[in-house]
């Protein structure tokens, strides 16, 4: 158990964390967190949704839902501690972190904070380079972290497999599931919901399950 307000040690063995880092923009980092979180709820683990980013696009959705669940609240990182307890004394069993590009100290908070570290990519060559930055702050941290390939266009085989060596040199690993290029994505959020919510039967609805049971398993829960 750590005390409250530690800047370096918030884990509560009770309740798990995954923080969703990019200090990319553009990298889905908030479609991610919204998808997981809800997913888990779902599936019947209580969760809850931390949103560090200024733009608040993680709040701003739930607002626009006819569910209350799960919970998003918006802080400043450094309420990150309190956020945390908060979550933990309502009973969350997973709280997702939704973090800014560009802002180390948000991702440092987040990633200090985690027992999970998801780094979003598209499977771009700029945004593969980009992930630099993101990997130093994760080995500062010492924290177990995958990336997961997000939006990727439909059978582009040989591009994940490009992909995945290009991560690799950056000293991660790559997550064996990725979510592909779909408009159910993209809908669905503008409509308050997620993809399986918007399209239970989908092809979207379908790579979040795997991506769940993944994020469950690699977590213990």
């Amino acid at each position: 158990m750590c005390l409250v307000g530690n800047p370096v040690c918030w884990y509560d063995s009770s309740m798990k964390t995954i923080a969703i880092v990019s200090q990319k923009g553009g990298a889905g980092k908030t479609t991610l967190a919204l998808h997981i979180a809800t997913a888990a709820e779902a599936a019947g683990l209580p969760s809850a949704i931390i949103d560090l980013d200024p733009q608040a696009s993680a709040a701003g959705w739930s607002d626009s839902r006819e569910t209350e669940t799960p919970v998003v609240v918006a802080l400043p990182h450094a309420r990150l501690a309190q956020g945390l307890q908060a979550a933990r004394d309502g009973g969350a069993e997973l709280v997702v972190i939704d973090t800014a590009p560009h802002s180390e100290g948000a991702a440092m908070a987040a990633i200090r904070a985690a027992d999970l570290v998801l780094i979003p990519c598209r499977a771009g060559v700029l945004d593969l380079r980009a992930i630099g930055s993101t990997a130093e702050l994760v080995k500062l941290a010492q924290k177990p972290a995958f990336v997961i390939l997000n939006a990727v266009p439909p059978r582009a085989t040989q591009l994940l497999a490009d992909a995945r060596d290009a991560v690799e040199v950056h000293g991660l690993a790559v997550a064996p599931v990725t979510l592909q290029q779909r408009a159910a994505f993209g809908h669905a959020l503008t409509a308050g919901k997620t993809a399986p919510e918007y399209e239970p039967d989908g092809k979207a609805s379908d790579e979040v399950s795997e991506l769940l049971v993944w994020v469950k398993a690699t977590l213990l829960l």
